[in-house]
């Protein structure tokens, strides 16, 4: 498929980033964590866990919702590689341009920012950050106002996006088209889970529906994801072979975790999300870290996904058999 989009597709901007001071630099490379993924999913997951009605009207299917909603933007990114494959920008793949006053550390981490491998088109950063920030502002929609939530989450999908040109990892062309393909794919997620906004249901008021129903865009993400795994395999790309793969075990895990929960459970309790997170961060240090395998990493991620999404429902199960054994 390549050819569809230019590997020389900059139009200076890599000129620009050059001359800027090096401490810009450095924080912006702290700045593109706001869309890393490992963040991105733990905040989905903090809103889902322990989010209350004066957040949503039912604050866990929004949360569900807008995790659903991220895992099809991320399986959008990885069919988009895939299907363009095409280069990042030269300065990704080293040698990185270390500050000389930054302390060793800090000298590694910085180094890891500005060195990127894969593809380049559309930016998994700019996607993940446009339709995570997005998917609170709009599924929390009892926190502020709708033009501060919009703004807020606008402000920091651009930030992020920003970042990943600065950093040279991305063309400028890479982030707009991340930004875009994030706004989209949230908005039809959204539609998909009935949201009444975006239905234009003007019956059903100003808010988002309290009965969204994320099953349908998690489904929705394992077939897109699917899509990208069929692409990556004929076309010999293994990186994305396994972000597929992931995807793919993702809107699984999100579609089979919600069957345990009715939706309007309350807050997860502290005892229970604690051990929790260990668990689930333990299954994703796991699958990433036997990315080589990819049964093991499909299998380790569904395991998290179900266990973070089928969480709020534990502590009423725990205490039916507590009840049932007194």
């Amino acid at each position: 498929m390549t050819g569809l989009v230019s590997a020389e597709r900059g139009i200076g901007e890599i000129v620009l980033v050059d001359a800027l001071p090096e401490f810009v630099v450095v924080v912006f490379a702290a700045v593109t964590h706001l869309a890393d993924p490992w963040f991105l999913f733990g905040l989905l997951a903090v809103g889902y866990w322990f989010a209350s009605d004066r957040f949503a009207a039912a604050p866990r299917r929004a949360g569900a919702t807008a995790i659903a909603a991220v895992t099809c933007a991320y399986a959008a990114t990885a069919l988009g590689k895939a299907w363009f494959a095409v280069a990042r920008p030269p300065g990704a793949v080293g040698p990185a341009d270390v500050p000389a006053w930054l302390p060793g550390l800090l000298s590694a981490w910085y180094e890891a920012q500005v060195l990127s491998d894969g593809f380049g088109f559309p930016s998994g950063h700019a996607t993940g950050g446009a339709a995570a920030y997005l998917a609170l502002a709009l599924a929390y929609d009892r926190a502020w106002t709708a033009r501060k939530r919009l703004f807020a989450a606008a402000a920091v999908a651009v930030a992020v996006a920003a970042s990943r040109v600065v950093l040279e990892v991305h063309y400028l062309v890479d982030v707009l088209a991340g930004l875009a393909v994030g706004v989209g794919v949230v908005l039809a997620a959204l539609w998909l889970a009935g949201d009444s906004r975006v239905r234009r249901d003007d019956a059903a008021g100003r808010g988002a529906s309290p009965a969204l129903d994320p099953t349908v865009p998690f489904l929705l993400a394992a077939v897109v994801s699917l899509g990208a795994l069929t692409v990556a395999v004929a076309d010999g790309h293994s990186g994305e072979v396994v972000e597929a793969g992931i995807g793919i075990a993702t809107g699984v895990g999100g579609a089979i975790g919600w069957r345990f929960v009715d939706g309007d459970e309350p807050a997860v309790p502290v005892r229970i999300a604690i051990p929790a997170l260990a668990v689930t961060g333990g299954l994703w240090v796991g699958a990433y870290a036997l990315a080589g395998t990819l049964g093991v990493t499909l299998a380790a991620t569904t395991a998290a996904v179900v266990a973070v999404v089928a969480l709020p429902a534990l502590p009423e199960r725990i205490d039916r058999l507590s009840a049932s054994r007194s």
